[in-house]
């Protein structure tokens, strides 16, 4: 759950963001949260949230603090599928060195404007009659390392656009530029609208992850969302592009109803893009309601043996003022069919999801984590 962050991590200070809480600062602000499902899933149990607050819950409850330098998707992502990020992507606050966009200019034949830190949303809608009316794309990034084009589907097609981002790309290793990101639009000048063929152009894993792990010892794995933009699709076995939350989880529940993958990997993400860049903590918690009533629908058709592991991969606060990524620990919930329900407290790195999915497929744990399977209280 792309942005789900419950609490400042240890660090936070180095951020600015010592107090965030992105699940509890959404319910202080809407107030009581009708969320039956989460509710029942523990989480109430590791941060104080508005209306979760049932004693009685079913599943393994603790929060994680990330490890790795850099406090974006990428290094999130990369993290819970066990590769700790030693160093930070840059960041471009200020917006890209000319070098840098005259090279992707030169390489691509389209000349940029903006240039600049801007919310997507707004910066379409500042630049988007001057790119309509110039044919020159709207070039941005944010407080993470991405190098974000975004074009109108009258000026550039999707698959143009992801063309130019590929090239783009390349470019950007040399910069050390965590994602380049495609961001279509449409819609008339006042009404612009972002479309969900957005695409992530990640730089490749350095290191193992579960994912490769997995393939090596071969188990089948599937990745549902933007994984095949962070991971690459290398070592999945199938990859299901999707348009929002709704459809992911409907993809994953009607994939684990029918198919036969060992290990599913699902990015919910607009928690994140919708809501939490926008600070937006109605939309937010209106985005928690969908993912609630449809993993109500997975639990309700759950395998007994299998394992569910929910988390996040940063936070992004939508009431703490700034549009950016908050520095939090993200929630651990692990269920399995008749569990005791039970907190494990803090953990000090994502990397313990990966090391405890190597010890559920009972594989060796090359990852820096520890497991978390054996804290695990079966009836």
């Amino acid at each position: 759950m792309d942005s789900l962050g419950v609490g400042a991590a240890p660090d936070a200070h180095l951020h600015g963001d010592e107090k965030a809480n992105t699940f509890s600062n959404v319910s202080k602000t809407i107030g009581i949260l009708d969320l039956p499902t989460f509710n029942k899933l523990g989480f109430g149990k590791i941060t104080d949230i508005n209306g979760l607050d049932s004693e009685e819950f079913i599943a393994t409850v603790g929060k994680l603090a990330e490890k790795s330098k850099g406090n974006d998707s990428t290094t999130g992502h990369w993290e819970i599928a066990g590769l700790i990020s030693e160093n930070d992507f840059n960041i471009y606050l200020d917006g890209f060195p000319d070098e840098l966009v005259n090279k992707v200019s030169n390489e691509t034949g389209y000349e940029f404007i903006g240039n600049c830190h801007a919310s997507g949303t707004e910066i379409i809608n500042t630049l988007g009659k001057e790119h309509l009316d110039t044919k020159k794309l709207i070039l941005y990034t944010s407080g993470d390392s991405v190098f974000q084009i975004a074009a109108h589907s009258s000026i550039v097609n999707t698959d143009e656009l992801y063309e130019i981002c590929k090239k783009a790309r390349i470019i950007c290793n040399d910069y050390n530029i965590g994602r380049v990101i495609a961001r279509p639009f449409k819609g008339e000048i006042g009404s612009f609208e972002r479309t969900y063929d957005r695409k992530d152009f990640g730089m490749k894993p350095p290191g193992d992850t579960i994912l490769s792990h997995l393939s090596k010892n071969n188990f089948k794995t599937i990745g549902i969302g933007k994984i095949s933009d962070l991971f690459g699709n290398e070592f999945l076995d199938k990859d299901i592009h999707t348009e929002g939350d709704e459809d992911g989880l409907k993809q994953l529940i009607n994939s684990y109803s029918s198919d036969n993958y060992d290990f599913y990997f699902i990015n919910l993400v607009d928690l994140d893009m919708l809501y939490g860049h926008r600070e937006d903590p109605y939309g937010y918690y209106e985005g928690l309601k969908i993912i609630d009533k449809f993993l109500k629908d997975l639990l309700e058709i759950f395998n007994d043996g299998d394992l569910l592991i929910l988390t996040g991969d940063h936070g992004t606060d939508p009431t703490d003022g700034k549009t950016d990524h908050s520095r939090e620990y993200v929630p651990l919930i692990a269920y399995k069919n008749n569990l005791i329900g039970n907190s494990i407290g803090e953990r000090d790195t994502f990397a313990d999801i990966a090391s405890s999915i190597c010890d559920y497929f009972d594989i060796e744990n090359i990852f820096n984590g520890n497991s978390f399977i054996k804290d695990i209280i079966e009836k």
